[in-house]
């Protein structure tokens, strides 16, 4: 269980995928020495919750399966990017965002980007599977980001960035066309399966 509320960034220092359709990444993480990941922790990347296979000083090591690579941005991520990092919530943390599960819904293209006061605007695709999870003033987790959705479309949803979010974390420089993983608000989600299974 995870917060969404970004402390960590990281950098992929390698990726080696495999003739299965997995890969193995591997991230640099800021925080290592104060959150002491061990072997079997979960650890959210971009908002991907993943499993350390190892760890050796900052370099963290985890298994990408399929599915993971499908669903998520991970596939296209590059060598030397910038990834966020969030460590899994200990009993009795603070819990000041939303609770993410980092288990990805969908990815969605940025659409467009626009400063707005001290901050800045930007407009995602709404994906159908999920639109029903992504209601104005709800939570949705971006690239494990927790954040207020700002307004919603019929195809697209807007949020609000304040300069700490762009400044701390990889949604300041994620350009239009780029895309970014969602996680729907797990109560949402529990909401939106229950009311299609009436239907």
């Amino acid at each position: 269980m995870f917060s969404g509320l970004i402390a960590y960034g990281g950098r992929i220092v390698e990726i080696e995928r495999d003739d299965r359709g997995g890969m193995r990444l591997v991230v640099a993480c800021e925080g290592v020495e104060r959150e002491r990941p061990e072997v079997k922790d979960s650890i959210a990347i971009d908002g991907v919750c993943l499993t350390a296979t190892e760890v050796s000083g900052e370099r963290i090591t985890f298994d990408v399966i399929p599915e993971t690579i499908e669903r998520s941005t991970l596939g296209a991520r590059t060598q030397g990017e910038r990834v966020n990092v969030e460590y899994s919530l200990r009993v009795g943390d603070r819990m000041g965002g939303h609770f993410v599960y980092a288990h990805v819904d969908a990815r969605a293209r940025v659409i467009a980007r626009r400063p707005e006061g001290q901050g800045e605007r930007m407009r995602i695709e709404r994906p159908a599977r999920i639109a029903e999870g992504i209601v104005e003033k709800g939570y949705v987790a971006v690239d494990g980001v927790s954040l207020t959705v700002a307004a919603t479309g019929p195809d697209w949803f807007e949020l609000a960035l304040i300069p700490e979010t762009i400044r701390r974390t990889t949604l300041g420089a994620r350009p239009v066309g780029s895309e970014v993983n969602l996680e729907i608000d797990p109560l949402a989600r529990y909401v939106v399966a229950a009311l299609g299974a009436r239907r």
